[in-house]
């Protein structure tokens, strides 16, 4: 893969997470959250997260700090930041995510947030 459209590449994704692509120092992440579904608050000590808003809006909650957030948006967590995304609209929120070093084994993909964290407590 060397060059899509993120519409394209994110936007036809309807899985909770499926990992695009895993590199040496990051990995490259599709994220479909449903409607008033969330990530889940979390806490990642050693890896910074970049988001892009592909599809959508919702909100960020940035260490108790909330902000609304829509499609072309980006917002960056530095590691040890607790978070959460909520999509407060009414479709799918569709976002790509971007971890510093990587977070999830090469090819993950988890069809909903139980799998997610079924997944995460093994």
């Amino acid at each position: 893969m060397f060059a899509e459209s993120m519409k394209k590449l994110v936007g036809g994704n309807s899985n909770f997470r499926t990992v695009l692509h895993t590199g040496t120092y990051s990995q490259l992440v599709a994220m479909s959250i449903p409607v008033h579904e969330d990530i889940g608050e979390e806490v990642h000590y050693d890896v910074d997260q970049i988001l892009l808003i592909i599809e959508g809006m919702g909100k960020a909650i940035l260490n108790g700090e909330t902000k609304k957030i829509k499609e072309n948006d980006l917002v960056i967590v530095r590691a040890g930041t607790t978070h959460n995304f909520i999509n407060t609209g009414d479709k799918p929120w569709k976002l790509l995510s971007i971890y510093a070093p990587s977070e999830h084994p090469d090819g993950t993909v988890h069809k909903t947030k139980a799998d997610a964290q079924k997944a995460h407590h093994t």
